[in-house]
C-alpha cells in the first residue's frame, strides 16, 4: 500500500480563497480499486503549511474491511470515495501557502510511511483589500458661527390717546440699553445693524378710525425720535416701521399672564368675535373687570415696540487658527473644534483637537474627532480609548458609535461593526460605505454591493469584482476621482478575472509607477498565477 497519486483529490476552490476571513475548502478523493488493504488504518488530515506556521485540520480516519472498528470502511477490490472539509482562520502569511494530505497509515500491527501529497497551492486573498481605512470617522459638528446676532428690544409708552414721545417715556433700562448699543456699534468693526423694527400701536378701545390715526401718528413721532438718535451716533440704516391700529394680539397675551377677575370669560370673548367693535362691547359690558383692564392691560398696549437686531462677526479662519497655536485659552470650544476642521495637516488639526480636550474635557466630540483622526493614521487602539472617553461624556452619539464601529472593522470584527452602525443613523453616506466593507468581511459580496450604491471608491469596486461584476467594477475604479495605487491595483485583478490582458498589464504598470511596493504584491498574488511566464507581466513586477 504506497502513495495516494494526487490525480485523485480535487480541492474546490483550487487554489484557496478567502472568504469571510476564513480559509475554506473541500477536499473531494478517491481510494482506487485494490489500493486499499482489508487490514488497513489509515489517518488522513489536511494540513495548510505556510512560511512560519501551518494550519492541521480535523484528522479522518479510514479503515478497510477486516478491521473491526467503528470508521468509514473502504472496499479493497472497489475502493472508495471520500469527502473532508477545511476551515482556517486566515493569517497573511497563508497568501503563499501550500495545502497537503497527511498520512498516518498502518496495515495489521505494521507501520506504514506514506508521504504527504500536495493537493493545492496558493491562496487568493482579494477579498482582504477591503479598505476601512478609506472611510473617514464621524466628526462631531462644532456650533460655529462666525456671525451671531444680538437681539435687543425696548418700548416707548404714549399717554392715551396721545402721540408726542416724552422724556419720562425714555428714561427706562431698556432705552438706555438700546442708546449705549447704538453708540458702541459706531466704533466697533465687528458689529453692523442687521434690522431694525419699529411697531406702532393703540390701545383696542375707543374708535377704530381713531386709534388708526393714533397708531400711524405714534409711529412717525418714534422714527423721527431714532433718526435724531442714529444720527448723534453717527449710524447708518434703514428703520423698518409699521402700524397696527389695534393690538389685540397684544391685548390677548397680557390677559394670558395676567390674573384679572373674569379673565377666561374676556379670553372665551376674543374667540367667540373676530369684530373689534363687538369684542370691545362685549369686554365693557363686564364693568368689574373692564375697569382692571383700562388700569393694568391697556396703557401697556399704548406703545412702540423697538427690536433692533445686530449682526456680530467673529474671528477670521486665520486668526482662529493662529490663536489656536499661541494661545488657544482664549477660544471657545466651538472656535477650536471649528478650527481643527479647517486645519490643513493632520498635525495642525490633532493639536487643535487636543487642545480642546484640555479646556474642555467635559465635552465628548472633542475625544470622539481625535478618535477619527487616530483611525485615519490606523491608530485602532487609540482611537478605542478615546471613543471610551467619548461615551464616558457624550453617551450614545451616533459618530461615537459609527467610530467604534470602523474599530470593529479594523479588527475584522464585521458583526460587532454593523452592530454599532446600526446606532449610527444620520452620519451621512459614510454609513453606507461602512456597512459595504462589513459585508464584503462578511463574505457577502451582493448584500455589500447593493450597500454600496452608487459609490465611487476602492471599497465598491472590489465588492463588484468579488460579486463577479467585472464590467461595473471597472467602470466603478474608472469613476474614482483621485486614483490611488490600490484603485490601479484592483483593476489589474478585475482585468485578470475577466481575461483582459491588456487591461492587467496596463493597469499594474500604473500601480507600480504609483507605489513600488505592488510590484512584490502582484508576483506574489494568485489572481496573477497565469501571468508568471509572461514577458510582459514579468517586466513590471521584477
Amino acid at each position: 500500500m504506497g502513495g495516494l497519486p494526487a490525480e485523485y483529490i480535487t480541492v474546490t476552490p483550487s487554489p484557496l480563497e478567502v472568504k469571510a476571513n476564513k480559509v475554506e475548502a473541500t477536499i473531494s478523493g478517491k481510494f482506487p480499486e485494490k489500493y486499499f488493504a482489508k487490514k488497513a488504518v489509515v489517518e488522513v488530515t489536511p494540513v495548510l503549511r505556510y512560511e512560519g506556521g501551518e494550519a492541521v485540520g480535523e484528522t479522518v480516519i479510514y479503515q478497510g474491511e477486516k478491521v473491526k472498528d467503528n470508521n468509514q470502511v473502504v472496499a479493497y477490490k472497489t475502493g472508495g470515495t471520500f469527502t473532508q472539509s477545511i476551515s482556517f482562520d486566515y493569517v497573511p502569511a497563508m497568501a503563499k501557502s501550500t495545502l497537503f494530505l497527511t498520512f498516518k497509515a498502518k496495515v495489521g500491527k505494521k507501520e506504514l510511511q506514506l508521504p504527504d501529497l500536495e493537493i493545492a497551492q496558493g491562496c487568493i486573498i482579494t477579498a482582504t483589500l477591503a479598505n476601512p481605512k478609506e472611510i473617514a470617522g464621524a466628526m462631531g459638528a462644532d456650533a460655529f458661527q462666525r456671525v451671531i446676532q444680538e437681539k435687543y428690544d425696548a418700548a416707548i409708552l404714549f399717554q392715551i390717546q396721545r402721540a408726542e414721545v416724552q422724556k419720562k417715556a425714555l428714561a427706562s433700562d431698556e432705552i438706555a440699553t438700546l442708546q449705549a448699543k447704538l453708540a458702541e456699534i459706531k466704533d466697533a468693526e465687528d458689529k453692523q445693524i442687521a434690522s431694525f423694527g419699529v411697531s406702532s400701536y393703540a390701545s383696542p378701545d375707543g374708535p377704530t378710525e381713531l386709534n388708526e390715526k393714533l397708531a400711524d401718528s405714534r409711529s412717525k413721532n418714534t422714527v423721527s425720535y431714532l433718526t435724531k438718535e442714529l444720527k448723534k451716533s453717527n449710524v447708518v440704516t434703514d428703520l423698518d416701521a409699521k402700524f397696527i391700529a389695534e393690538d389685540w394680539d397684544g391685548f390677548q397675551e397680557l390677559m394670558m399672564q395676567s390674573d384679572i377677575k373674569d379673565k377666561e370669560l374676556i379670553l372665551s370673548v376674543l374667540s367667540m368675535y373676530s369684530d373689534p367693535a363687538q369684542r370691545e362691547k362685549e369686554i365693557k359690558n363686564l364693568s368689574a373687570a373692564y375697569t382692571q383692564i383700562a388700569d393694568q392691560i391697556l396703557p401697556q398696549l399704548r406703545r412702540s415696540k423697538l427690536e433692533l437686531v445686530v449682526d456680530v462677526t467673529g474671528k477670521s479662519d486665520e486668526q482662529i487658527l493662529a490663536i489656536a497655536k499661541s494661545d488657544s485659552v482664549k477660544l471657545s470650544l466651538e472656535e477650536l473644534l471649528y478650527g481643527a476642521s479647517i486645519a490643513e495637516t493632520a498635525s495642525e488639526k490633532a493639536y487643535i483637537t487636543g487642545q480642546a480636550i484640555t479646556l474642555y474635557p467635559q465635552d465628548w466630540r472633542a475625544y470622539n474627532n481625535m478618535a477619527a483622526q487616530q483611525l485615519a493614521n490606523g491608530n485602532t487602539e487609540a482611537a478605542k480609548a478615546l471613543l471610551e472617553s467619548a461615551v464616558e461624556k457624550g453617551g450614545e452619539q451616533a459618530q461615537i458609535n459609527f467610530n467604534l464601529g470602523l474599530v470593529e472593522l479594523s479588527a475584522k470584527n464585521y458583526t460587532k461593526a454593523q452592530e454599532y452602525f446600526g446606532k449610527s443613523a444620520g452620519v451621512g453616506e459614510a454609513l453606507a460605505e461602512a456597512q459595504g466593507v462589513a459585508y464584503i468581511q462578511a463574505g457577502e459580496y451582493n448584500k455589500a454591493v447593493t450597500a454600496f450604491g452608487n459609490s465611487t471608491s476602492n471599497n465598491a469596486a472590489l465588492a463588484n469584482l468579488l460579486a463577479g461584476n467585472y464590467q461595473k467594477a471597472t467602470a466603478i475604479a474608472d469613476a474614482i476621482s483621485t486614483p490611488t495605487a490600490e484603485t490601479y491595483y484592483l483593476k489589474a485583478i478585475i482585468g485578470a478575472r475577466a481575461n483582459n490582458k491588456d487591461q492587467v498589464i496596463g493597469s499594474l504598470k500604473q500601480a507600480v509607477q504609483a507605489d513600488p511596493t505592488y510590484a512584490k504584491k502582484a508576483l506574489c498574488n494568485m489572481e496573477f498565477a497565469k501571468y508568471v511566464i509572461d514577458a510582459d507581466f514579468l517586466s513590471i513586477v521584477k
